[in-house]
């Protein structure tokens, strides 16, 4: 019998976690998920994601696919999973898929957003950045317009990393204001290891009179990640979309 390629609608908390990627010495959700597959269906499972998490980065949305002979429904395959799956990982959807259809390279479109918050609050702490003081947010929207002028984001890359190209198509950067605090939204057709991270603290620079908006032109024109500004902490990024043709997503 073939095996049929299924797509996996997840999402999770990235806080017990090293990234999504299965990696020789840390856990993460991707072998999680591969374990609790390969239990329930009773051969091995190796999943492909749809991209590659960073430690403690969270995911509302996130699509990975898998190949079985098993055809077992999947509403009770959703329920077995979320049955022997911690309470930090949830399984949303499962269905099939065309074998040309691919997780990470059939996605047209990504989307994240950084959380800070301003106050003090228990129940934000892991899963936003506290700040004391509130930056310049129009300062960091006209820097923000100006990054998506550009498509090469070499300095916003984390060195050595196996990637053909530093090009991304960014069609939105934008922060706005919530109850509390404030969210930078960024979409793109993909990203880069560590991008959405320094581009938040290379703006943050701006919103903190550090940095001019057309500074930033400089640090992307000089391909050089010592020039744009601190990662910021994983605990406030979320991706939140991810889009493919074939499902309207």
């Amino acid at each position: 019998m073939a095996n049929q390629r299924y797509f996996i609608d997840l999402s999770y908390d990235g806080t017990n976690y090293h990234g999504w990627q299965v990696q020789p010495n840390a856990i993460t959700v991707q072998e999680v998920l591969d374990k609790a597959l390969t239990t329930i269906l009773r051969m091995p499972i190796e999943t492909v994601g749809c991209g590659r998490t960073d430690t403690g980065v969270h995911a509302k949305e996130f699509f990975a696919h898998y190949e079985s002979e098993q055809t077992i429904p999947s509403a009770n395959l959703i329920r077995g999973l979320n049955a022997v799956l911690p309470h930090d990982i949830a399984i949303k959807n499962i269905f099939e898929v065309d074998d040309e259809i691919h997780a990470r390279f059939s996605a047209t479109l990504r989307s994240y957003q950084y959380h800070i918050h301003f106050n003090k609050d228990p129940f934000k702490h892991g899963y936003s950045w506290l700040l004391r003081d509130m930056p310049d947010l129009e300062l960091m929207n006209q820097a923000a317009q100006i990054i998506m002028e550009y498509t090469d984001f070499s300095c916003f890359s984390k060195s050595n990393t196996q990637v053909k190209t530093n090009n991304c198509k960014i069609s939105r950067a934008e922060w706005v204001n919530v109850e509390d605090g404030v969210v930078f939204h960024i979409s793109a057709d993909r990203f880069l290891r560590n991008m959405v991270r320094a581009i938040v603290g290379t703006l943050l620079m701006v919103g903190r009179k550090e940095i001019s908006p057309e500074d930033v032109r400089n640090i992307i024109n000089s391909k050089d990640r010592s020039n744009a500004g601190t990662s910021v902490p994983a605990c406030g990024l979320y991706l939140t979309e991810v889009k493919y043709p074939f499902t309207g997503k």
